[in-house]
Order: C-alpha cells, then structure tokens, then sequence
C-alpha cells in the first residue's frame, strides 16, 4: 500500500475494507455497513441505509433505509432480507448485501457503490414521532449512488485483550461502541434517487460506517454522534456517550484540516432533549490541538423512532443537519438517543 494509501486507511489494510466470505464462527459478530447522505443543498436526504450482518442470522439480514424530504416527508424501508453472495466480479469478497440493498466495495478506503430498490412506509417524520404511520401506504424507493472518500478514516480498534485491561465501566463503553473495529469515513457522492416516477440525479456528501465486531448492547446510556464534510475539504466528527456519575465519558472525535487529523473532544454537546421534526440546536464545540473549534448546527431531515424497548427506551433520531463553520454550509449527519425521560415532544 502506498502512503497515501495508508493515511486513507488509518493504518488498516486494504482487507479491512472487504467483507466476510463466509458466516463468521463466532455467533455474536457482525459485519455493518451503513451511509449517511444528504443531497448537498438540503432537498433530501438518506440518515442510514445499511445492513447489519449477525452471524447468529447470517442469511436473514437487517436492512435499514431511511429517506428524508425537505418539507417532513419520511420513507422508512426497514426490514429483513435474504444475504447476496460477497463476491464481486473480480472474486473478492467486495458485496455487502440483504433484499433490496447492496453496498459494494469498488476500490478499498477511496470509492464504494451503493443501489437500494424496494418499497418504503410513506408517511411524515410527524407521524413518525405519534407513532401513527400507516405501514400499508407504501411507495416505490431506489437509490443508485458512488461515493468517493475525502477524509481519511477514522478508526476505532478495540480488540479483546484491551478490553481485558479496562475497568469495568469502561469495559461497558467499549462493547457498546464494538468489541472488534470499526471505521468512518466523509464522503462526496453522485448518484440517481427514484421515487414517485421520477429520477433525480444529485450531487451529495456524507459518512459511511464499516465495522466487524460484537456489540453487546447492554447499558446503554445514550449518545451524540455527528460529522461532517466542508466545501473547502475541513471535516469533523465525534461521538460521546452521556457522563457517568464520576462525570467520566467515552468522548473522542477529530478536526480534519489541511491534511491532518486532529484528535479532539467534544466541550459542547447537543443531546436530544427535544423530539422536533427540524429546527431543533445542533451546535457543537470540539477542542484539538487547533484550539477550540466552533460549529453551529440545526437540524433537518430527520427520522425518529420515539420509545424503543430493544434499547432500553432510548428515543432515537437519525437524521441530518445544515452546520455552519467560520461562514461555510454543509449537511452532514447527526445522530443521537437519550432515554425518554429525558425527551419532550415538541
């Protein structure tokens, strides 16, 4: 691998960016790949569309497509599907795919294709937050899109001998970030939206996530988790999870400027607090070695699902935001849970 090569990966080789070839022995791993894209002027966007390969469910995969419209429209595609086959034209396991999804490794840490083609719950994100979507009012969703990597990526390795080392505490934060590794990358896309009869090409920027670990879920307090691409190539992106009672926290992030990586916490968080559709504070502040980094933020295009029992009746929003840095505009990705004694509707 070249250096350049290497400062895409951060460090990882060219196979971190394969997939599995075959169903993992371990039933507790998983292999995910997911994007967050936003047509680059707001008019839509897509907060999470991936698929969560488990080996315990290997051939029966969970698909998430969620699709946002500026005015509120929502599509919600979740559900299972058959796997593809992982392997690619040239024989490499390349294909990460589940029903009507399939995200496809064209050339490692530098280009990906994604096509979706299925059907989608139609409704508002308001109805989203009432719970009174109509599952049988469905409409026709495809999406074909290539996205090439801007920034380099972002690592995550947490293997199981360093979890061993941990205290108990962060032990937890670790599993619920992933027990194995994972990485994310900033992207720009071009790419073809299908829907109502009609298809849209676009220009977009966004992030993909790509991990392979287990991910015990248990004890999950919670999280903020945003990110971003500039018209002039500076990035950031963070996640942190809420303070324990020592007031200790996983908060780790960086600053992309000028071809580096800056490690970075973040000082000013955005939790949810407030379930609204759009218009809701994102501003965030995170503190490198460039000083402190000033972002604002407010959000759009989001999805909800309020009162989730699988993960401890934490209230979710998946969406994007219209951040503003030193006088530039971009959407990029937010996504954050707080328990619904936390939350307001409204």
């Amino acid at each position: 691998m070249t250096l350049a090569g290497q400062l895409m990966s951060g460090g990882l080789s060219p196979g971190h960016d394969l997939v599995f070839p075959a169903c993992p022995d371990n039933p507790d791993m998983r292999e995910s790949t997911s994007i967050w894209l936003y047509e680059e002027s707001g008019a839509f966007g897509f907060p999470r569309v991936g698929i969560e390969a488990e080996a315990s469910s290997w051939d029966d995969r969970r698909v998430q497509g969620n699709f946002a419209m500026a005015g509120g429209r929502v599509l919600n595609a979740a559900c299972t599907g058959a796997a593809h086959s992982p392997l690619g034209p040239d024989g490499r396991p390349t294909i990460l795919g589940a029903g009507p999804l399939a995200l496809r490794c064209i050339t490692p840490f530098r280009k990906w294709r994604v096509s979706f083609a299925g059907t989608a719950i139609d409704g508002t994100v308001d109805q989203q937050i009432a719970g009174t979507l109509d599952p049988d009012k469905r409409t026709a969703v495809g999406l074909d899109v290539d996205l090439h990597m801007v920034t380099p990526a972002w690592v995550q390795d947490i293997p199981v001998e360093k979890v061993a080392r941990m205290s108990a505490a962060d032990a937890i934060e670790a599993a619920n970030m992933g027990i194995g590794w994972r990485f994310e990358h900033l992207f720009r896309a071009r790419g073809v939206f299908h829907v109502d009869g009609l298809s849209r090409e676009f220009k977009g920027v966004g992030l993909r996530v790509k991990r392979q670990s287990i991910r015990p879920l248990g004890g999950f307090r919670g999280h903020c988790w945003q990110s971003a691409v500039f018209p002039d190539g500076r990035a950031f992106g963070y996640i942190t999870y809420p303070p324990r009672e020592d007031g200790t926290a996983y908060n780790e992030g960086y600053v992309f400027q000028d071809g580096t990586m800056y490690p970075a916490r973040a000082t000013r968080i955005p939790w949810l607090r407030r379930i609204v559709g759009e218009g809701d504070d994102a501003s965030l502040e995170l503190e490198s070695d460039l000083g402190i980094t000033r972002i604002e933020g407010v959000t759009a295009l989001s999805t909800f699902r309020v009162g989730n029992p699988d993960i401890g009746g934490l209230n979710l929003q998946q969406g994007g935001a219209r951040y503003t840095w030193d006088g530039q505009t971009a959407y990029g990705m937010i996504e954050r849970s707080s328990h619904e004694s936390l939350t307001t509707i409204g």
